[in-house]
């Protein structure tokens, strides 16, 4: 019976979580709060993922240039994705502050200065991305044959990136307000235009015309549009948590200049982030193309299993923010615990799966017996790290939270260009352990970031953190 009532009332937790629920998050059972929050943040970050998997499925029907022009437009377009993540970081540090004291008016102006800077960044990343697409792409290497068939798909994801702003930033103000089933909601339907339109636009399909890979990016534009448009409607209809007015969108610059100053850092977490990435596959691709293909396998494996992660961290920046602002920094504290052993067990879990079979996941995307090899060794070190990095996620994201963006900036700094880079140049390199050097690496970095934000949280800094 005691069995029966508690997959009785997960089910019904998770019914409420994808539905959308009402509950203060400042009171009541913090594990149900973690739940109740996780697991649409959960759904979210998979469908963020989806439409660049749904893009290159299709466009692989049309040849090689058209994949590398997709490729090589979304590798420019992390730039975009950094400063709205970046943005977003800042952005949901004010709001869940605000909504944890109760003030959902200040919540909603401060929601709104946000969609007004994300415009403004938007319109200055937009124009000289249109103009110059073609010179872009030939920047970055690519042929004149495949310059010429890929620079509309460029220009259009590059005008349209304005949606991708907004995008990010209205999701954000909805997560740190409580309301993450929203967020999820609009990327389904957001992915299922995209499945929809994307093969009618491309092959030109029934009454719809034949655009080539240009057709896959009106396909992703419009459908992260209609998104928008829905995330507007929810955030004007309000709840009893938040609610939006018109009146809200007068310029307030001393409100943006403190929303920049927070997401500063948030940009720059992602900017060293990437730029470090960068900097290990040109150490790792001196052992070869099978070497690198291996890895970059294995990462996007990795990368995947991450995204659950993801989002229990997203659901620990927001427990931090709200309960910062109902001033109750104990529970702030709790909850992040409570969230790390969650997420550790849940990485600890996908570790000894790796462990065990890493061969299985790796064949999903080549066969070749090589490059199989190469992933199954790059997946099997990497993930050594796992329940150390579970953990380390979540503590930069409570620092995120509480509005403590400087903190995770520096231990990204310190950790992935003053230890991984050099390291993985010094283990790779020096002392001849070739590529497996560069992943033993990356688990001492990430370890000690880990030990660092840990003893930087235990510190309490983050606590008096004025938002």
């Amino acid at each position: 019976m005691r069995f029966r009532y508690y997959i009785s009332r997960i089910f019904k937790d998770m019914v409420e979580a994808i539905r959308g629920s009402e509950q203060d998050f400042t009171t009541g059972h913090l594990g149900r709060a973690i739940f109740l929050l996780s697991v649409p943040m959960v759904l979210e970050m998979m469908m963020e993922s989806v439409f660049s998997i749904v893009d290159i499925f299709f466009v692989s029907k049309l040849g090689a240039d058209a994949v590398a022009v997709v490729g090589i437009t979304e590798s420019m377009m992390t730039l975009v994705y950094s400063i709205a993540i970046g943005l977003s970081v800042g952005i949901s540090a004010i709001v869940s502050r605000r909504i944890g004291e109760k003030q959902p008016e200040k919540a909603g102006k401060a929601a709104s200065q946000a969609i007004i800077l994300g415009l403004l960044v938007s319109v200055i990343i937009a124009v000289p991305g249109a103009v110059y697409s073609k010179n872009l792409l030939e920047l970055m290497g690519l042929n004149q044959g495949a310059v010429e068939l890929g620079w509309r798909y460029t220009a259009i994801i590059f005008s349209s990136n304005v949606v991708i702003m907004m995008l990010f930033i209205i999701n954000s103000i909805f997560r740190s307000a409580g309301d993450a089933a929203i967020s999820m909601r609009v990327l389904w339907i957001a992915n299922i235009v995209n499945i929809i339109l994307d093969p009618c636009l491309i092959f030109g399909l029934g009454p719809f015309p034949e655009l080539g890979v240009t057709g896959a990016a009106v396909a992703t534009s419009i459908g992260r549009g209609v998104a928008v448009i829905i995330q507007l409607y929810f955030l004007f209809k309000g709840n009893n948590r938040f609610h939006m007015m018109l009146a809200y969108f007068k310029p307030d610059f001393k409100l943006m200049r403190q929303m920049l100053v927070l997401s500063a850092g948030g940009v720059a977490q992602h900017l060293i982030a990437t730029t470090s990435w960068i900097g290990l596959v040109r150490i790792i691709s001196i052992f070869g193309s099978q070497v690198l293909a291996g890895y970059t396998i294995a990462i996007r494996i990795i990368i995947f299993s991450l995204l659950p992660a993801w989002g229990l961290s997203n659901a620990a920046s927001t427990l931090t923010g709200q309960n910062l602002g109902a001033n109750n920094p104990r529970r702030a504290e709790r909850s992040v615990w409570i969230t790390s052993l969650v997420n550790m067990a849940f990485l600890g879990i996908m570790a000894v799966i790796f462990q065990w079979n890493p061969g299985f996941f790796v064949r999903l995307f080549i066969a070749d017996p090589i490059v199989v090899q190469h992933g199954i060794t790059a997946l099997r070190i990497i993930s050594y790290g796992f329940v150390f990095y579970a953990l380390g996620m979540v503590m930069v994201q409570a620092f995120n939270g509480a509005g403590d963006t400087a903190t995770p900036t520096f231990i990204n700094l310190f950790c992935f260009w003053l230890i991984e880079i050099p390291l993985a140049y010094l283990l790779a390199l020096q002392l001849g352990l070739n590529e497996k050097g560069a992943y033993y690496a990356i688990i001492i970095s990430e370890s000690i970031m880990t030990v660092i934000g840990v003893l930087m949280f235990r510190s309490g800094k983050w606590k008096t953190k004025m938002v």
